[in-house]
């Protein structure tokens, strides 16, 4: 075997340990067994008592876990390794990934539904793609939403700020607000504002609906199942978080936004941090941006009957050019560090 070929067969095998250590991931989740290991250590029957499940399931998972290095083990009882609950367990927490097994089995099982569209050029919608890539999705992003959207990216541009902080408060618009947590977060930290959430899927919806009662903000933030691009009312505020790139038309999309900002109003955007031009081989993260792309930004975009299907790889001069085709004068890109997103203010 040349060196070349033994290096990607390695990364392969890499690549499958981490995609089955990830299936397991979604199991400790989905049936609690991290849940029910957080107070103290456990052994396979005092699991499976718990958990309320099969001894000997619970006995190999336990030991599956401790070799991946998610659990320790002492004298046969098992514990979360250290960090682990913040990873695991604490969603919304800076650290959380616990549903990254939940993205990987989202992607998995839509993936023969992704070859037939290869075949024969349509899409899959995203509503086919189901609870886990909703549930995926949300959680990865909210972290961000709950830690940073209002306390490092809106004050880094002053005039959003102030805005939001103003009485009478300011009226924002959420556009593909998925299951609210931005317009929740937004509701949380500026409390004379009020924010309608737009996204067009119905369970998303009714889900961001829920999110706003249990954080008892439903009286100043509503959700409405729509189309971005045909939107009513006066906003001083529009944003789009990593939603722009799977919209079939996103010209007319913010040329729709446009139209409805009030006098000195601003579009907010945060979308994918990728390269401004192609680049192989690539960053880890424009690696994973690509890969979402193939199993699902692109297929659920092409079942929309697009105008433009863009992918998740949405690069600021293709964002900026949008921008300035829907009317946008000063579109520009903000200064704002982030791993994964970059952040647009079109005026």
């Amino acid at each position: 075997m040349t060196t070349d070929a033994q290096n990607l067969s390695e990364r392969l095998l890499a690549a499958l340990i981490g995609a089955a250590e990830l299936f397991t991931v979604e199991l400790g989740r989905e049936l609690g067994l991290y849940a029910a290991l957080r107070d103290r250590p456990a052994d396979a029957g005092e699991l499976a008592k718990t958990a309320g499940i099969d001894e000997r399931y619970a006995r190999e998972w336990l030991e599956q876990q401790a070799a991946a290095g998610f659990l320790t083990v002492e004298d046969g009882r098992f514990a979360l390794a250290a960090g682990a609950s913040d990873v695991l367990l604490d969603e919304g927490g800076p650290h959380f990934l616990g549903t990254a097994g939940e993205f990987a089995v989202g992607l998995g099982l839509l993936t023969p539904r992704v070859a037939e569209a290869f075949r024969t050029g349509a899409g899959v919608p995203y509503a086919d793609y189901g609870k886990h890539i909703r549930h995926g999705i949300a959680a990865f992003n909210r972290p961000m939403f709950d830690h940073l959207l209002t306390a490092e990216w809106l004050p880094a541009v002053p005039e959003i700020e102030s805005r939001l902080r103003a009485v009478p408060g300011a009226r924002v618009l959420d556009l593909g607000c998925g299951t609210g947590r931005s317009s929740v977060a937004l509701a949380l930290a500026y409390p004379a504002i009020t924010v309608r959430g737009i996204d067009l899927d119905p369970a998303s919806i009714k889900e961001a609906r829920a999110a706003a009662a249990t954080a008892g903000v439903a009286d100043r933030v509503s959700f409405t199942l729509g189309d971005a691009a045909d939107v009513d009312g006066e906003y001083d505020l529009v944003t789009i978080f990593e939603a722009l790139h799977d919209m079939g038309d996103p010209v007319g999309v913010l040329r729709a936004a446009r139209g409805r900002l009030a006098p000195g109003g601003t579009v907010f955007i945060g979308d994918e941090r990728v390269e401004d031009t192609f680049t192989a081989p690539a960053s880890e993260i424009e690696r994973l941006q690509y890969a979402f792309s193939v199993l699902h930004c692109l297929p659920a975009t092409r079942a929309e009957q697009p105008v433009i299907a863009n992918g998740t790889i949405l690069r600021a001069p293709t964002l900026l050019e949008w921008a300035r085709s829907a009317g946008y004068e000063k579109p520009e890109v903000l200064d704002i560090p982030n791993d994964f997103w970059r952040f647009y203010r079109l005026r």
